[in-house]
């Protein structure tokens, strides 16, 4: 018998593409200066594969609105699309600090930003990890959104709860700070370490990126501070609130 909590109802292909179509018809829209440029990346790069969907981007754009959400942290800018999406769902009003290790990524990006009048997000080159301590201010984010370094994860994490404590009167994350983490299933090899892809330079690099993922998602569900829901959609989103 199929387990009942396993959807079935995507038989074929073809029918999944018909749903996700649907499903973004019937979901809010989002401005055409991030739809345009998400489709001018994946047709001009070819590492294009790091972009955030626009549907899942509604999702993060729903979920900041309905959090009130107005700082978040951008954990891996890349070409700037993602802190694009963050920047319309945060208002004109709001803050998006996007970290970046890639010089040529952030200059992307902020070009990007300057070209379409895109005023609310500042940009931090280097190591998420050394860059992530100096945002802790008297005015705590209200969420952060992990995209990069899928090995680095578990770090970001420990970072990102000893920069909130509690007690503390300078925090990095508000209490019930909302915390979104990409790839998290990374194309089913999480739960079936069988799969093999083409993605990874070698078994050494997929390893150490597939260990770090498990940690992490082992770390979250077993942490008291932490609420999670892992969705099984796109490449495994984790919704993450600080409960404190």
């Amino acid at each position: 018998m199929k387990n009942a909590e396993i959807s079935t109802i995507y038989s074929t292909p073809d029918l999944a593409g018909k749903s996700h179509a649907y499903a973004e018809g019937h979901s809010m829209q989002l401005p055409r200066h991030i739809t345009e440029y998400h489709a001018a990346i994946s047709a001009e790069r070819n590492d294009s594969l790091m972009l955030t969907s626009n549907l899942q981007s509604r999702l993060h754009i729903f979920l900041a609105r309905a959090f009130g959400v107005k700082r978040v942290i951008d954990v891996g800018l890349f070409v700037g699309y993602s802190a694009m999406v963050w920047a319309h769902a945060v208002g004109p009003d709001g803050l998006v600090t996007g970290l970046e290790i890639s010089d040529e990524y952030e200059r992307v990006a902020r070009n990007a930003f300057v070209t379409r009048g895109i005023n609310n997000v500042q940009t931090v080159v280097g190591d998420a990890g050394k860059s992530i301590p100096t945002l802790v201010s008297e005015t705590p984010y209200d969420a952060v959104f992990l995209d990069a370094n899928k090995e680095a994860y578990p770090d970001y994490l420990a970072q990102l709860l000893s920069l909130s404590k509690p007690e503390s009167k300078q925090r990095l994350l508000r209490p019930g700070a909302l915390i979104i983490a990409d790839n998290v299933l990374r194309w089913g090899h999480i739960p079936d370490p069988s799969l093999t892809t083409s993605y990874w330079a070698s078994e050494e690099l997929k390893n150490k990126e597939l260990e770090g993922l498990r940690r992490f998602n082992d770390t979250c569900a077993a942490d008291p501070r932490l609420e999670v829901v892992m969705l099984p959609v796109w490449d495994g989103v984790s919704l993450i609130r600080l409960l404190d």
